[in-house]
């Protein structure tokens, strides 16, 4: 390569570094390019806002209107924050939008959501506000001299409650409803099948009365109810119902760094029990089965699980039923606390959604977004929400409330506003709040759900199709729900290695940067020696 050729070669190539930096520079634009979030000194109340709110409802009308009560209430204490509501009927939806968003730098200011999802969105830095900060901050943070409305302080937040926004050293979430499982019985059934009903229900208890359920007469019809169908005992989230029993079991599921530790011989045994009722028909899930409160309602289950926050749907005079009148079975309705290894301990998963809060460049209109979030835990809000259905409020300050104490004390006045097995569940979650737990959160850890329900509706499909559930089975298993969801260290959970997730956007930026670089460099050098070939063979 001549002089000539050489300058040119260098200059190309400083051209192309600062393309590849600017480049990398450009790529962490929205997804890691915006500063830090600090709290502005004071608020700005010459500026108008206009913010965004992502919620979910599941087609309940006095839901939304719940939401949009709170947005107007709010906005005629803050005029100049203008909130639009975006509804969507599963969190999944909202989670999937907020990562798409994430890489335009579009998100909400405000979403309802939950902490694994949290912890995808972190992967992203300065994506989601911290809220430390402003929980502890004098002016605008919680029960804040400037607020405008009569918050919660933080002390006021149920502890276990606001534990679960707790992750990567930070509060990412303030909660907003909480519900658990309950397993919602048909106790008319039971008693007729010559069973008592214990203070506790375990595992054994409910299997071994689901067997009896399974019963049919020379007809074919079930002898405990004289239909055609029965299915004793249906679970709506199978990720929950390997997750309790796991925990119950004191087995492993995944450490809060990450390390996948749910591929045990603890959760095969389990796998192989469930396997072993499903094979009776006394024991089938929602995806396969469909909604446990039809089943119920109709007098063709005895034990139905599902979330508190369900529990409109569940009973013969259930005010959201979902069958038609003349399907509907007359029965005592009993709600219990999930199915227990050791009675004496019992342990019951805490879920409900919380609320988070997206960063942008103008600080202002964060902290304006903030005053929304917070303005949801209000008693105004939570007690009315929580009276929608099974959840219960967050606050001790609403729990106390006069209202919502009303609201508990009339339980079966009528079967709409205080419906008393919706009563009854809320009552569930009240009584056994310190025996709830949560999963850890990382990213990847909505994955790991997945994987632990997964396993148990393959197995009851794999039964229901005559498929061998056996040791070879049992290790298929593992290793396709592994790959399925893309678990890299579920086979080796005691070793050193460790699944790193993505590049940073950052990172990527950066070796894209770098290869459109050689690509350009190797372009130039082609196309010089080209030149070069032409040159000579004009020469000669």
């Amino acid at each position: 390569m001549n002089n000539k050729h050489r300058k040119h070669y260098i200059r190309l190539l400083s051209i192309c570094t600062l393309l590849a930096m600017l480049l990398s520079l450009s790529g962490c634009h929205g997804s890691r390019g915006m500063e830090a979030f600090q709290i502005p000194e004071s608020f700005d109340t010459s500026r108008d806002y206009e913010i965004t709110f992502w919620a979910k409802n599941d087609t309940n009308k006095t839901q939304t209107d719940i939401y949009r009560k709170a947005i107007e209430d709010f906005q005629e204490l803050y005029p100049n924050i203008t909130v639009n509501l975006r509804l969507y009927t599963d969190y999944g939806r909202i989670y999937n939008d907020v990562i798409t968003n994430i890489s335009t730098g579009t998100t909400p200011n405000v979403c309802i959501t939950y902490p694994d999802h949290i912890a995808t969105y972190l992967t992203g830095v300065n994506i989601v506000v911290p809220l430390d900060g402003l929980f502890a901050d004098s002016r605008y943070g919680l029960g804040g001299s400037e607020l405008r409305y009569d918050g919660p302080a933080r002390e006021e937040i149920v502890p276990r409650f606001l534990e679960e926004c707790s992750f990567n050293g930070h509060y990412y979430a303030i909660p907003y409803m909480r519900s658990t499982e309950a397993c919602y019985v048909n106790r008319t059934y039971v008693e007729a099948l010559g069973y008592t009903l214990p203070e506790v229900l375990t595992w054994d208890y409910v299997w071994e009365v689901a067997e009896a359920a399974a019963a049919r007469a020379e007809d074919g019809t079930y002898l405990v109810n004289g239909q055609k169908v029965m299915i004793p005992f249906i679970y709506k989230s199978t990720d929950n119902m390997m997750i309790q029993m796991l925990k119950q079991k004191g087995a492993g599921y995944s450490t809060p760094q990450g390390e996948i530790l749910i591929f045990n011989d603890t959760a095969r045994d389990l796998l192989y029990t469930v396997a072993d009722h499903a094979a009776t028909g006394a024991f089938s899930t929602f995806k396969i089965s469909s909604y446990p409160a039809n089943f119920l309602n109709a007098g063709q289950c005895v034990f139905a699980v599902d979330s508190t926050a369900g529990a409109t749907w569940m009973g013969t005079h259930a005010p959201l039923s979902d069958i038609s009148e003349e399907a509907l079975v007359e029965f005592e309705t009993e709600v219990y606390p999930v199915p227990q290894y050791d009675p004496e301990h019992p342990l019951m998963i805490s879920q409900g959604p919380s609320v988070c809060v997206f960063n942008k460049p103008d600080h202002q209109e964060v902290l304006a977004s903030w005053l929304f979030a917070q303005y949801l835990l209000t008693n105004e809000v939570q007690v009315a929400y929580a009276e929608t259905e099974g959840y219960v409020p967050v606050t001790s300050k609403a729990q106390g409330s006069e209202q919502y104490q009303d609201y508990l004390s009339r339980s079966g006045q009528d079967n709409d506003t205080y419906y008393d097995i919706k009563i009854k569940a809320s009552r569930l979650l009240l009584d056994h709040v310190e025996d709830t737990f949560v999963t850890p959160v990382f990213n990847g850890s909505t994955s790991l759900r997945d994987a632990a329900g997964q396993m148990i509706e393959n197995v009851t499909k794999s039964v229901n199709r005559k498929e061998t559930i056996d040791e070879a089975y049992m290790e298929k298993l593992y290793r396709d729900v592994s790959s399925l969801y893309r678990l890299q260290n579920t086979m080796q959970t005691t070793s050193d290695k460790r699944d790193l997730g993505a590049l940073p956007p950052m990172a990527v930026a950066l070796l894209a940067g770098l290869g459109i670089t050689w690509l350009m460099i190797g372009a130039y050098v082609v196309q010089s020696a080209l030149r070069n070939h032409k040159k000579r063979q004009n020469h000669h």
